[in-house]
């Protein structure tokens, strides 16, 4: 083809004359097109022969961080080289640069030297120009008469929500990132959704949806989407997207039929499992009209480490892969927190941002419930094990039940059969049940000792020169235990490389692939996950060395409930290795990552210094202010008439939290306050001690006066809260998950109880670790750090009472401190204007009466 049909006559003679400077060899160009699909501009990227060939890999694998900006490489249209032999016949290192190229849009040019003709390798994708929100145009859709607003049971004007999506469009038209604290009843899901939708489709670019929590989730996908969609005159494909987890991998199930069961109840779940798939849509646990035992799920569940992709055998009908082709050209997918942190993580270790990883390529992000985002992500970047998670992995390994063997050994030996003297097949290695028997009893030896060690606190934190006691009772444990996975995993290792020796060669059926048998992938997932526990163990062997994560151990689970083996209850300890401080990692992953991240949440802010709400405490946190773009940010407060609905109430004649007669005030507090209010009440405490004391001083009494009362622990919260909101005369004890995420509207919550301000207990050592660094480096820890959390989990647990206008209620503090010392004013001054009655308890209880009455 004719150079003068892709170039402009200036970029035919730049090129040749650069080709001219080099002598002939090689070089390679990034093109830019203009309207009609011509190259007009070109910027040399490497000059050479091989040796460019190598560059221009390096160019990809750094993921477009080559010469110039990343953003002027990223907006290349063409990759242009030469070929001075004049032969313009793509080599194989062409095509495979060309592939990488086209993966991004990017086409690929071969020219001679003359640049008088071109081959063309790979067409490239003729930019659209962007089609920026009119602001305006989509605030008239929530306006009175707009589409979405006559579509709504009940229509209020909101200011604060059409202000907020003026930010939003903003940050998708400047490619910015914003930060919005929306109070409750704002309608910031409709306010995010339109531009996100309005821009998706107006420029086939997809987006992601973060929320932290299921329900947000399902609402947003099942109703608020759809509504939004509608209200444009418009479809957009949405996925809702769960953890790989929650899907059923058919190949895991057949190949877990295989081995025999061990109970009863086990084969039933797996037979009506079996039985679900053949007519689900999805296979998605919530989808079955059981919950299935973790230990028969985890065995059965889509997993990245066991799927064997394209080698799977039941990839036609594999659910995962079916939700994955949905996803791919979804403009909308909602995912929560936990999801797109995986994502994000594997893209910022080298999977790139071009390609799918776990969810598809996206460069826009909304994260939802974003006061979460710290903690969550770091939640997803620990690093953590336990005896039950070790039993599982040794269970799926081998088993034996009445003399009779199971599990993947066994059945991994059947692919390798060992003669045996005198005729038949060895089968198992005998050693290898013996060393997955004592990797079993140091995982024991290890929780048992560490259960000790947490005592009563039920945590314990190791930190240089306070845990040398702690030390010598367990780390021979661990260095122990590591010692024992790595010669099991060994043994394991001989054993599949035996069986791949034997079966690695057998035809797949066309390509010339090999075939793997299914149990190997199991198998080698299995070790890698025992690996990690032996890796975790030499972490905390050496933590000294490594000042950037806290070593801890917790206690869970409980008392009541069947003991587990021969242990007497069912408590066992959780070791975590965790890092202090996740902001600069969320900053290049997310902030600088993306074109458009837009954070919102109901508690973004604390006040500063001038008494203003300010976003640095979460911002700092969470890495947005560490980045090369400042957050826009914006305040949006509730349209709720809090001045007039609501009574914020703190007695006057508490004792202090720290004093002995504390606890015997909440109780009778607990106990008066509920009576007054007649139930409807949630009470909120920092700690599970506390909530025990005022529920078995104050349950019983209102149960007299006909006064449901229900405790955290009873039942899971999912249940528990149902049952609160289905009883509108009940009361809920409650702590730290109650905090927030609790939407009671009407009569069901009338009071709120906050029984102390929520200050971090210094028991938790993530949070004792991050304080400790801020003192090492000359900052306020308290100032800085304890009391900017704590203001936020306050106003979140105020936040519980109005969920609607017409809502009416108390907050009462039964911490006096919000009255008697200075950073009370910081609580304070976080909430909205509402009525108050900072009196004597008895008077508190008078104007409680007289408020709601």
């Amino acid at each position: 083809m004719q150079a003068v049909k892709r170039f402009n006559q200036k970029v035919i003679l730049a090129l040749r004359a650069e080709i001219e400077d080099s002598g002939g060899n090689e070089v390679f160009a990034l093109g830019f097109c203009d309207g009609k699909g011509l190259v007009d501009d070109i910027k040399i990227l490497a000059r050479g022969n091989e040796g460019s060939v190598l560059a221009i890999r390096k160019f990809f694998d750094e993921g477009f961080a080559g010469e110039g900006s990343e953003e002027e490489s990223r907006s290349a249209d063409v990759f242009i080289h030469n070929h001075p032999s004049g032969f313009l016949t793509p080599s194989d290192n062409d095509l495979s640069v060309s592939a990488r190229a086209a993966e991004s849009g990017v086409g690929a040019y071969i020219v001679d030297n003359a640049v008088s003709r071109v081959y063309v390798v790979a067409e490239p994708l003729r930019k659209r120009k962007r089609e920026p929100l009119d602001g305006e145009k989509l605030c008239a859709v929530l306006e009175e008469g707009g589409k979405l607003a006559a579509s709504l049971a009940v229509y209020e004007r909101r200011d604060s929500q059409l202000a907020l999506i003026r930010l939003v469009a903003g940050a998708f038209n400047d490619d910015g990132v914003a930060a919005a604290e929306a109070g409750t009843g704002v309608g910031k899901s409709f306010a995010y959704l339109l531009p996100a939708i309005e821009f998706a489709l107006g420029n086939n670019e997809r987006i992601v949806v973060s929320t932290a929590t299921i329900t947000l989730q399902q609402q947003l996908f099942e109703k608020d989407i759809p509504l939004v969609a509608g209200s444009l005159g418009k479809k957009v494909k949405a996925v809702l997207v769960k953890g790989r987890g929650n899907y059923l991998c058919r190949r895991r199930l057949s190949e877990t039929l295989i081995e025999p069961p061990l109970d009863d109840l086990e084969y039933d779940e797996l037979r009506s499992i079996t039985a679900w798939a053949e007519t689900s849509e999805s296979g998605s646990r919530s989808e079955l009209s059981f919950l299935p035992r973790e230990g028969v799920w985890s065995r059965i569940c889509s997993e990245a480490d066991t799927c064997m992709g394209m080698r799977c055998p039941e990839r036609e009908r594999c659910f995962f892969l079916r939700l994955r082709r949905e996803c791919a050209d979804a403009r909308i997918l909602v995912v929560n927190h936990h999801l797109l942190f995986a994502d994000l993580a594997a893209r910022y270790e080298g999977a790139g941002y071009e390609n799918a990883v776990v969810l598809p390529p996206y460069t826009r992000v909304i994260v939802d419930e974003a006061h979460n985002i710290e903690s969550a992500a770091t939640s997803f970047f620990s690093r953590e094990w336990s005896r039950l998670g070790v039993g599982r992995a040794l269970g799926r390994l081998y088993r034996k039940r009445r003399n009779r063997e199971s599990g993947l050994l066994p059945r991994l030996a059947d692919l390798t059969p060992l003669p045996k003297p005198g005729g038949g097949t060895a089968g198992l290695d005998r050693k290898i049940p013996e060393a997955l028997a004592r990797v079993r009893e140091l995982a024991e030896q290890a929780d048992e000792t560490a259960l000790s060690i947490c005592a009563e606190d039920g945590v314990y934190r190791f930190a240089p020169g306070k845990a040398e006691a702690a030390e010598a009772l367990l780390f021979p444990v661990l260095l122990e235990l590591r010692q024992a996975i790595a010669l099991l995993a060994g043994k394991v290792r001989d054993m599949v490389g035996a069986a791949e020796a034997a079966h690695g060669e057998e035809p797949a059926g066309s390509g010339g692939e090999t075939r793997e048998e299914p149990v190997l992938w199991e198998v080698k997932a299995v070790v890698r996950r025992l690996e990690a526990v032996g890796a975790v163990c030499a972490s905390f062997l050496e933590y000294r060395e490594n000042p950037s994560e806290v070593f801890w151990i917790e206690k869970q689970g409980g008392k009541d409930g069947p003991a587990e083996g021969r242990f007497q209850s069912n408590r066992w300890a959780v070791f975590s290795a965790t890092p202090v401080d996740v902001a600069p990692l969320l900053s290049d992953a997310l902030f600088e990552a993306n074109k458009t991240v837009v954070c919102l949440s109901a508690t973004l802010t604390i006040p500063g210094a001038s008494g203003a709400a300010s976003f640095a405490y979460w911002a700092g946190r969470c890495g947005a202010a560490l980045g090369k773009r400042e957050p826009v940010t914006g305040v949006f407060p509730s349209p709720f008439p809090y001045a007039k609905r609501t009574l914020l109430a703190a007695p006057r004649d508490a004792p202090s939290p720290e004093l002995p007669g504390y606890q015997d005030f909440i109780n009778r507090a607990a106990l008066g306050l509920a009576g007054v209010s007649g139930g409807s009440a949630l009470i909120l405490f920092t700690s599970f001690k506390s909530l025990q004391s005022a529920y078995q001083t104050s349950a019983p009494a209102l149960e007299a006066q006909g006064i449901r009362c229900l405790k955290q622990g009873d039942d899971d919260r999912s249940r528990l809260l149902a049952e609160f909101l289905a009883d509108t005369g009940s009361v809920l004890f409650a702590t730290d998950s109650f905090w927030e995420g609790v939407d009671a509207p009407g009569d069901t919550l009338r009071l709120v109880i906050l029984c102390r301000l929520p200050f971090r207990t210094p028991k938790d050592p993530v949070f004792e670790a991050r304080r400790e660094r801020l003192e090492r480096n000359g900052a306020s820890a308290f100032m800085e750090l304890a009391l900017p959390d704590a203001v936020m989990k306050f106003k979140q647990g105020f936040g519980r009472l109005m969920r609607r206008s017409s809502d009416h209620g108390a907050v009462v503090v039964l911490d006096s401190r919000i009255l008697r010392k200075f950073y009370g004013r910081a609580f304070l001054a976080a909430l909205p204007e509402t009525r108050t009655s900072f009196r004597e308890y008895d008077s508190v209880l008078r104007d409680l009466e007289d408020f709601l009455f």
